[in-house]
Parts: C-alpha cells; sequence; structure tokens
C-alpha cells in the first residue's frame, strides 16, 4: 500500500473519530453546571487508537465543526460561545488531555495497561481544565469549582478511562491487522 494511500485512510479515520466524538458528545447525565457525558470516553479512544498527532487532529477538527455552528458539543449545542462558557475549559482541556494520551502510548507500547495509565491521566487534565476555567468563568471559589467541575466526575472518569483504554487498545489492533492506520 502506498505512503499516500496510508495517510488518506488516516484523514478519513481522524474525520471518523471527530464524528464519534460529537455522537458520544450527546450521551449525557445532567448536572447543575457541567454535565457528564460520553465525550472523555471518545476522547480516550481516539488517542488511544489513533496516537498523539491523529488524536489530537480528530479532537480539533471535533471542536472546529462544533464553533463553526454544527450542533455536536454537548446536548446538541455548537458555537464559539460554547468555548467560552462554563464548560468551554473541558473541550479546550480535550487537546492536551488527547495528546499526552497518545504521546504516552508511543513512547511506552500500546497495551492495555499503559492505556489505562494514560487514559487516567487524560482524564485529569481535562479535569485540571476544566476546573480551572470553570472558576474563573462562574466566579466560582476553588471549593466550589472542585466541588461542581471534579469531584463529581472523578468515579466515572477512571470507568470511562478503563473503557476507553481496553476497547481502544482492541480496536487499534484490529484497525492495525486490517491496515488501516499506522500501527
Amino acid at each position: 500500500m502506498s505512503d499516500s494511500s496510508l495517510k488518506l485512510r488516516m484523514m478519513i479515520v481522524t474525520a471518523l473519530f471527530a464524528a464519534i466524538i460529537g455522537v458520544l458528545a450527546q450521551l449525557t447525565i445532567p448536572l447543575p453546571l457541567v454535565p457528564i457525558t460520553g465525550q472523555t470516553l471518545a476522547i480516550g479512544l481516539a488517542a488511544t487508537i489513533l496516537g498523539s498527532r491523529y488524536g489530537t487532529i480528530s479532537v480539533l477538527l471535533y471542536l472546529i465543526i462544533g464553533a463553526v455552528g454544527v450542533p455536536v458539543f454537548a446536548q446538541m449545542s455548537a458555537g464559539v460561545g460554547i468555548l467560552f462558557g462554563p464548560t468551554g475549559g473541558y473541550l479546550i482541556g480535550f487537546i492536551p488531555s488527547a495528546f499526552i494520551i497518545g504521546y504516552f502510548l508511543e513512547k511506552t507500547s500500546f497495551t492495555i495497561k499503559n492505556a489505562v495509565i494514560a487514559n487516567l491521566i487524560g482524564t485529569v487534565i481535562a479535569l485540571v481544565f476544566g476546573t480551572v476555567w470553570l472558576k474563573i468563568v462562574a466566579e466560582l471559589s476553588w471549593t466550589a469549582a472542585f466541588a461542581s467541575g471534579a469531584a463529581p466526575f472523578i468515579i466515572v472518569g477512571v470507568i470511562k478511562a478503563v473503557l476507553a483504554a481496553w476497547i481502544g487498545i482492541v480496536v487499534r489492533q484490529r484497525l492495525a491487522s486490517a491496515k488501516l492506520l499506522y500501527a
């Protein structure tokens, strides 16, 4: 298979993951300020399967699509205003989260154990970005920002990190064996 053909396949898979992030963002459990969503699971899957470069590009593509008005953010929302609202820190935090997950796996190995560690680190990164942004935008105390922006997501985040690691490694191995991505 030619290098240009493989690059085209990677671009297609990357775009597919941007769509998957948008679909899983619609799985929500509403909370007062920030809902629990399937976005973080999708971010973990994208980074675990695609690695740092293409995983991060899929997140950037997802954010661009949402910023220009396609309703792909949680609860079918869209627009630049969402990036500056209470949940904007989480959305922006997905960028370094995806990069670090993929980078960690590329520097170690694509195993379930390493993927769990990487996804847990990615979860912490997204929560830190989101909580700090929530504190600033909503003008909350640190305690209130942590109680609203991090505490409700810790247990669910661990579960999603483990799922993203397990599913991600299995899917990555299958896509690589089918020669649908760089392995």
